[in-house]
């Protein structure tokens, strides 16, 4: 093997060794990305839970009063019954 064949081989080795720190490089940038694309979307579903939660305890507690009501009349012998039935039919102002 003669000097400039030496140096042949030297420079394409060091060009491929660049080329695959290049491609290491930008498959580290891939990773991180990936990794925050990762980090936003559970933050996001993290949100979304704590939102559907605050909906379902609302609503849990509008049944909850509803209930409370209807036990109310059914246990109630009183005679304004019907009153307290006509009453809850009124549309609610919201």
């Amino acid at each position: 093997m003669s000097f400039g064949d030496f140096m042949g081989l030297a420079a394409v080795m060091g060009a491929m060794i660049a080329m695959a720190a290049i491609l290491a490089g930008a498959y580290k940038r891939r990773l991180a990305f990936l990794e925050r694309k990762l980090e936003l979307t559970a933050g996001i579903t993290a949100q979304n839970a704590a939102e559907k939660a605050a909906q379902y305890a609302t609503h849990n507690a509008e049944i909850e009063s509803r209930l409370r009501a209807l036990e109310t009349i059914v246990t109630d012998g009183a005679w304004d019954t019907a009153r307290q039935i006509e009453t809850l039919r009124e549309p609610r102002a919201n």
